[in-house]
């Protein structure tokens, strides 16, 4: 330590701030060196993007989770190195590049000449661009594909064939596309197209289920299908059981797989009840009297009344009072009934079927009262064919995760390299200020008086008297010599001198 201070003392100030800028070109180099080292090679992965298409670029490499960077103005996109076929596939997942069809765009660069059915077909292109522009901005729909046909103009109405359009829609992986967006789609791509009925619009999805006008399963719509029904009660009821699970025995314990079978039909129920007594509807009453006074027989009557004989003859031989009463009443009755009509919404339960599987450390005591409460948790009812099966094995132990691994021969090669520069650097520097170290060191006190003007009075302080041997061994013997040296600066120093005198 004490022989660094001893030379930067004697240094000059030029040889200090040389000194200095030596261990600054030598941190300067070492930045560099650690940034060519450490710095991301980006390979470009797409060119020529067209400037809508960025954003949708940016946004999937974005979401995967992958460093990018824009190049040639933002029509080029460029991904480390080790990311290329990553990015790659996240961008044939997302047909982020080029899968939407142009839209009325294309009548901007019209062809001169162009006939009737290209002008035609140059429509139904730019109108299935748009429907699909349009359909993509739906929630839930990550890509679609429109395909309309447009049969051409009859002259009789009777003979005119209606159009029709064919939706390919693609979900997020997993997702369903509800029947409220299915619907809304139908009722847009028919509201776009002249002529177009709704019920002419058919829509699928990309495992070719249909969703409109309807679905699988005979009378399900808007894409819930028997299948995906199924799927979504036995998702449902496998999380109920799994949170029952977890909380009274514990996490990672027991597991729950349920498989139902699901009524999917969607049915009208109709029902016609008749009362006991019928509903008296209109009544009619009548009444009939007829009052008299009697008669006296006068003789007896002429033909067979004389004939009679004289038991009957005396009833007819005088009348007496007559009181004649006759009522009659009638009701009309109508039928009392009732008619309901029942619309039966899909996913009744037919029948269903749970496993339980309980892990070893679970005591066997246990068992039974888990499986009645997840009997009655799952609703099974053995009069319906439902079933539960119990099981208790050992679980596999979770698999350990390795430690991450350090940096590889790769790295440290890096870091090899770097050093043994900087110490090269190092070494080259240090020769090469020690060598000048010498030099300005050997060199006496008068030349280096004559390196810059000096005034007579201070020169005369050092006459070189109190010099001893060793100051004056390498010393030039006359002034010719000492001219010879440095011709120039000799002349500026006694143009000095002579100024003073």
């Amino acid at each position: 330590m004490a022989s660094i201070k001893s030379v930067l003392g004697r240094l000059s100030p030029r040889g200090k701030i040389a000194l200095g800028g030596a261990g600054l070109a030598i941190l300067i180099l070492v930045f560099v060196l650690f940034q060519m080292a450490t710095k991301q090679s980006y390979t470009t992965l797409a060119t020529g993007i067209e400037p809508s298409e960025t954003g949708q670029v940016t946004e999937v490499l974005t979401e995967k989770g992958i460093p990018y960077k824009l190049e040639n103005s933002g029509t080029a996109v460029g991904v480390p190195s080790a990311n290329v076929s990553e990015a790659r596939i996240a961008l044939a997942e997302s047909d982020a590049l080029g899968g939407a069809k142009p839209g009325f765009e294309l009548f901007d660069s019209q062809q001169f000449g162009a006939s009737d059915f290209q002008q035609k077909v140059t429509y139904q292109r730019a109108l299935e661009g748009e429907l699909e522009r349009t359909i993509d901005q739906v929630e839930g729909v990550k890509g679609s594909n429109v395909t309309l046909t447009l049969p051409e103009e009859q002259l009789f109405s009777e003979e005119a064939i209606k159009p029709t359009a064919a939706v390919l829609i693609s979900t997020e992986a997993g997702g369903r596309l509800g029947s409220g967006p299915t619907k809304g789609i139908a009722h847009l791509v028919a509201a776009s197209v002249e002529g177009l009925d709704p019920n002419q619009v058919t829509i699928t999805d990309g495992s070719g289920a249909t969703l409109w006008p309807a679905g699988e399963g005979g009378g399900i719509s808007g894409g819930d299908t028997k299948q995906s029904l199924e799927a979504k009660y036995d998702e449902a009821m496998e999380t109920r059981l799994d949170a029952l699970l977890a909380r009274t025995i514990g996490p990672e314990k027991g597991r729950v797989q349920v498989q139902a079978e699901l009524n999917a039909n969607q049915t009208t129920q109709s029902k016609l009840t008749y009362a006991n007594q019928g509903t008296p509807l209109q009544a009619q009453k009548e009444s009939e009297s007829l009052k008299g006074a009697g008669t006296t027989a006068v003789g007896g009557a002429a033909g067979t009344a004389g004939n009679i004989p004289s038991y009957a003859a005396g009833a007819g031989a005088a009348g007496g009072p007559s009181n004649y009463k006759r009522k009659n009443a009638e009701t009309q009755y109508g039928v009392n009934k009732t008619i309901e009509h029942t619309k039966v919404a899909p996913g009744t339960v037919q029948q269903q079927h749970v496993a339980l599987i309980v892990d070893k450390s679970v005591p066997a005591g246990e068992m039974a009262s888990l499986e009645s409460a997840v009997k009655a948790a799952a609703g099974i009812e053995p009069k319906r064919g439902d079933t539960i099966t119990t099981s208790r094995i050992a679980f596999a132990k979770p698999p350990t995760v390795a430690a991450p691994a350090g940096p590889g021969i790769t790295s440290y090669a890096k870091y090899a390299v770097l050093g043994l520069a900087a110490l090269g650097f190092l070494f080259f520097a240090g020769r090469q200020l020690r060598k000048k170290q010498d030099d300005v060191l050997a060199e006496p006190l008068w030349l280096r008086e004559l390196n810059a003007p000096t005034s007579l009075a201070e020169l005369e302080v050092h006459r070189g008297d109190d010099w001893g041997e060793e100051d004056r061994a390498g010393l030039p013997d006359n002034a010719e010599e000492v001219a010879a040296m440095d011709s120039d600066r000799v002349a500026q120093q006694l143009r000095a001198w002579m100024k003073e005198s």
